[in-house]
């Protein structure tokens, strides 16, 4: 997650479409699994694992973050949540990357990293920001390094030695406005996030919409702003 995103929403990110939309599509990717034990990569607040504890049946959240400025522990309804630089092996069940791969030089590795701290069966959620075309001073602000089509996630998944259970985009029915006023309006050499607070109309009108998706998220390989992938370690 986004710590300059988090920075710019303060207290506001749980009203804001885009992220309560993104929750929503989350705890869709990931029913049926039955998840326990969370490891959240570059978790920034914990915001989404803290929504599977407490809308979910996570019981403990572990969240790590090479920018946390100290350790702490803490709870979410009743549930331990452990917020730490790094972590040692672990009996996670669930890995949340959520908007982390694009961050580094070298996403296959961080896969693979943490897929060798997780037993056998444990289960990746990785979300992505969709297609380089897409490319944009919203990027340099965030210092990423690429963008993903749903194939090149998904290829990222498998070279780390996971196992793909299904992949798709999200955010298909906002995506044409997005794309257009991003084509537009673009100037990649000026670092600048495109993420805006909005008022209760707003939020209400968009959230909306994307919930509307949700019943397609599972087919959905066609487009969107973001590419889900969950995969398992053999």
């Amino acid at each position: 997650m986004d710590l300059k995103e988090e920075d710019i929403l303060g207290s506001e990110i749980g009203r804001h479409w885009y992220y309560r939309s993104k929750a929503a599509a989350l705890k869709r990717m990931v029913a049926g699994l039955e998840a326990r034990r969370l490891l959240d990569v570059g978790a920034g607040s914990g915001f989404f694992s803290r929504r599977l504890l407490t809308e979910a049946g996570a019981e403990s959240a572990l969240c790590v973050d090479i920018g946390y400025a100290s350790e702490r522990d803490d709870s979410v309804a009743g549930k331990p949540v452990r917020y730490r630089r790094d972590c040692g092996p672990t009996d996670c069940d669930l890995v949340l990357m959520m908007d982390v791969l694009e961050h580094v030089e070298d996403d296959v590795g961080l896969v693979r990293h943490y897929a060798a701290k997780v037993p056998s069966g444990a289960h990746f959620l990785a979300t992505v920001p969709a297609f380089r075309f897409l490319w944009s001073g919203h990027d340099v602000f965030l210092e990423h390094h690429r963008r993903y089509r749903l194939g090149e996630i998904e290829a990222t998944m498998r070279t780390a030695g996971l196992e793909l259970v299904r992949g798709s985009y999200y955010f298909a029915f906002v995506f044409p406005l997005a794309a257009a006023v991003r084509l537009v309006a673009r100037d990649a050499a000026v670092p600048k996030s495109s993420l805006k607070k909005h008022g209760a109309l707003t939020n209400a009108a968009l959230g909306a919409i994307c919930a509307a998706e949700l019943p397609l998220l599972p087919i959905n390989r066609l487009a969107g702003l973001s590419a889900f992938v969950l995969a398992r370690k053999p």
